[in-house]
């Protein structure tokens, strides 16, 4: 059953100039709220900011005085867009909670109020000499289209994050970031079998599909980056499933896609379909999923061994 999300990620290194941190703050604020304004002309479902992207041009130890509270001053200017276009917004910035201070993606609903914090599990070394906290949490939002996933610039280097957001049931991550992160974007998007959306603050955000493509890339003179992704979708491998390609299709014509990579051997299935899911097509066709695949094969193999019974 077809769940399109829209999705739109920006670009933004900075709205520059000078005069004391708070100025350089709202003109942050400003050239985002025009940047967000531009963005909601495509009536997207959620939009994706960079990492720090309030107090982008602000020196490390500034960030301390600049940090807010959730709710706060930088939320509540961004959430009247979203209250505006009816749309969700991640805002990265740094967050204080009591006498904590934490590197944060923000997730605010379609009604401009905050649906909760992802802190960034792995600053770096800087990050940490000037007090930032790590967070030990890898959480997993519920927005009102899926579940969504986060990651902040050197996170991408530590699996265990991306690890804990596809344990946590993430159907996407988004990652704002510092640094572009390059082929890891489409390594993670592959083996942790969930879309990835990157908010960077030069121009190559990113959105990837689950097999690792790169779906669309935001260019240097158009920060925007947008698509609509379909959320019902299995990953398969293509041993044992490509036989029922055809009588799927057959039954089911364009309400059913396929995506397939022939030299990692393995598709996307979606389901367009006004009733029935991805999922209902795993089970009408006997299809194996990529992880049933996996988790055959390895009982094979104990089996082959002795260490098990055999299947």
């Amino acid at each position: 059953m077809a769940r399109n999300v829209n999705v739109v990620s920006i670009s933004f290194g900075g709205a520059g100039g000078s005069g004391s941190a708070a100025d350089r703050v709202k003109n942050n604020l400003n050239r985002l709220s025009e940047l967000v304004e531009e963005a909601a002309t495509a009536k997207p479902d959620i939009v994706c900011l960079p990492e720090f992207c309030n107090v982008l041009g602000l020196g490390e130890t500034e960030w301390g005085a600049a940090a807010e509270t959730v709710p706060g001053p930088t939320t509540e200017f961004l959430g009247k867009l979203c209250r505006k276009h009816k749309t969700h917004l991640i805002i990265g910035m740094p967050e204080r909670k009591g006498k904590r201070l934490y590197n944060s993606q923000v997730l605010l609903g379609r009604d401009g109020q905050p649906i909760g914090s992802y802190h960034k599990v792995h600053p770096t070394i800087g990050e940490l000499d000037a007090g930032i906290r790590p967070g030990t949490q890898y959480t997993v939002l519920k927005a009102d289209f899926g579940k969504v996933g986060f990651a902040i610039c050197f996170d991408l280097n530590f699996r265990d994050v991306g690890e804990g957001a596809e344990k946590n049931g993430a159907e996407v991550l988004f990652f704002s970031s510092m640094y572009h992160g390059g082929l890891q974007n489409q390594i993670w998007a592959h083996d942790f079998q969930m879309f990835f959306v990157s908010s960077y603050c030069s121009f190559g955000s990113r959105i990837v599909n689950p097999l690792g493509r790169v779906i669309a890339e935001s260019q240097l003179h158009y920060p925007f980056v947008q698509r609509t992704i379909n959320l019902d979708y299995v990953v398969c491998h293509i041993d044992y499933n490509n036989q029922h390609w055809k009588p799927m299709k057959e039954k089911y014509g364009d309400q059913v896609e396929l995506d397939v990579m022939s030299y990692e051997a393995k598709f996307i299935l979606y389901s367009h379909h006004p009733k029935v899911t991805a999922q209902d097509l795993v089970k009408e066709f006997n299809l194996r999923t990529l992880d049933k695949y996996w988790e055959m094969e390895r009982k094979a193999r104990r089996a082959a061994l002795g260490l098990t019974k055999k299947l």
